[in-house]
């Protein structure tokens, strides 16, 4: 069953029709504008066997959709290879390894447990980063604490110098201090951040080298991104932090340079957050909601089991070793590793490219609506092929090229993740001539209109949401092509002047109100 929350408040189209007992014409039922998207169960299988094993134990024990888990899974595996590896389609085309992905579940579903056992070893991980890098820490620290105060002395000795030593002093100092400007303190490693601001995001990448991870069972990052707490829009370092395009931050307190930024984010909000997204001015606009993968799973609550099996010793251990190695052995690449895909590989790939181009187109297309977020389909594809790549080979998969079987998988879950989108940008309104239906359909119930004109419709209609009369029109010929509506030609009632416009005759159930 679907979760009542997701879809609370949006208009009810699958209307059952009245009766009217004047009209001479048989109506009859209205085809609904959209069912309720058809949302598959995440793919676990399609994972390597210890990370599905994982995941479909944590659902089991936590009794939550599979979704939560394997979406969550994706952004931890990209969290240990993010800004450390990047996949090479073909020529130029080349992918970092980096993923957004949200989850929206209601309330009362656990998010916070599953957060906790799938991120649990990056954590450890960064413990163990930060113990290695101590020592080398506080080597630099101390090197650049003497090479500066070596420096101040050769500065102090110099300006009080006469005659020709003064010369060779201050030139001693000036290489002193160069020497010593040049000695830099390595940051404490940092994997992870919760809901931060754009700026604490920002200098967090560019301390640690670029990648950063933003994991969080709640929502509220995409407030900070909106601009709630500070009271303008920030998302730059958001667009740029995925495709990895250089960052430069000037400012008068700080500058910031980050040349390939990679972030990570993996969210699990409640569906109002979606909905509440797609208002947001500049999201969609800048392509910020283009760059998630989303899931919309069926609420579990109502049909949970009580008592459960636990997730298995030996599945965890796994888990945890699998996560763990992966991190440390990816974390010392400066230039990343580049993965590589068979001919084969390449092959699916192209042929998934061929089968989503048509689907782009504005009209007609089945994903034109959001062709923004399609429209990166394919590199999202990539990037989780090369995931699910490292997930099988660890920090050396770079010494074997990703095969078809690991593609095939990987486009698997871009279907996967295609069926999701379709349902969240319906929950946004992301498709204008289905949600001016919506409206239309509305305006007919209110006034309860038997016979009426286009005029008269786009009269009550918000200018907002529907600017001309020619704006109208789709969203007339949907209802009618559903059955909702009647377009007919009134006959004339003279011999001269123009024809009459043509009349709408409404379904009588919305000319009886009807839900």
């Amino acid at each position: 069953m679907d979760s009542p929350d997701l879809w609370a408040g949006l208009p009810t189209l699958e209307d059952p029709p009245g009766e009217d007992d004047t009209a001479p014409d048989v109506w009859e039922d209205p085809i609904p504008l959209t069912g309720r998207r058809e949302r598959p169960s995440f793919p676990a299988h399609v994972l390597p066997a210890w990370l599905g094993e994982f995941v479909t134990a944590v659902a089991e024990e936590t009794q939550t959709p599979v979704d939560l888990a394997g979406s969550v899974a994706l952004a931890v595996l990209a969290t240990a290879a993010g800004g450390r590896s990047v996949v090479h389609v073909r020529g130029n085309w080349r992918e970092p390894t980096n993923l957004y992905t949200v989850v929206a579940l209601p309330p009362a579903n656990r998010k916070s447990a599953v957060f906790a056992l799938l991120t649990n070893p990056l954590y450890e991980a960064e413990k163990q980063l930060k113990t290695a890098m101590k020592p080398v820490i506080v080597e630099a620290e101390l090197t650049a604490r003497l090479a500066k105060e070596a420096a101040d002395k050769a500065a102090a000795k110099a300006a009080s110098a006469d005659g020709d030593k003064r010369d060779d002093m201050v030139a001693t100092a000036v290489g002193l201090a160069q020497t010593a400007d040049t000695l830099t303190v390595p940051a404490e490693p940092v994997l992870l951040a919760d809901d931060s601001t754009p700026e604490t995001v920002t200098s967090l990448m560019a301390e640690q080298g670029g990648r950063l991870s933003v994991m969080s069972a709640e929502g509220g990052i995409f407030d900070i991104i909106a601009g709630r707490y500070s009271g303008a829009p920030n998302m730059e370092v958001f667009l740029k932090g995925h495709a990895g395009d250089r960052l430069r931050v000037n400012r008068q307190t700080r500058r910031e340079y980050i040349d390939a930024p990679a972030l990570t984010i993996g969210l699990a909000v409640q569906p109002d957050v979606l909905r509440d997204i797609g208002k947001v001015k500049g999201f969609e606009g800048r392509g910020l909601l283009a760059r998630f993968l989303y899931s919309l799973p069926v609420s579990t609550v109502g049909d949970r089991e009580i008592i459960t099996d636990p997730v298995p010793e030996a599945t965890a251990a796994t888990y945890t070793a699998r996560v763990i190695d992966l991190t440390l052995s990816l974390a010392e690449w400066t230039d990343p590793a580049v993965i590589q895909l068979t001919p084969e590989a390449d092959a699916a790939l192209i042929a998934y490219q061929k089968r989503i181009e048509p689907q782009l187109k504005a009209r007609g297309g089945k994903l034109g609506h959001i062709s923004n977020w399609a429209g990166k389909l394919a590199g999202a594809t990539a990037r989780m092929a090369a995931l699910l790549h490292l997930a099988e080979h660890g920090g050396n998969g770079y010494a074997h090229p990703v095969t078809e079987d690991t593609m095939r998988a990987a486009i698997e879950l871009g279907d996967y993740y295609t069926a999701h989108a379709l349902a969240v940008f319906d929950v946004m309104g992301a498709d204008p001539v289905l949600s001016r239906a919506r409206s239309v359909l509305e305006a007919l119930r209110d006034n309860g209109w038997e016979d009426v004109s286009r005029r008269d419709v786009f009269t009550v209609l918000s200018r907002s949401e529907v600017p001309t009369v020619a704006d109208l029109e789709p969203a007339l010929a949907l209802l009618e092509d559903h059955g909702y509506l009647r377009s007919y030609q009134p006959e004339r009632t003279g011999k001269r002047g123009r024809p009459p416009a043509p009349r709408l005759t409404a379904h009588p159930s919305l000319r009886h109100g009807g839900r």
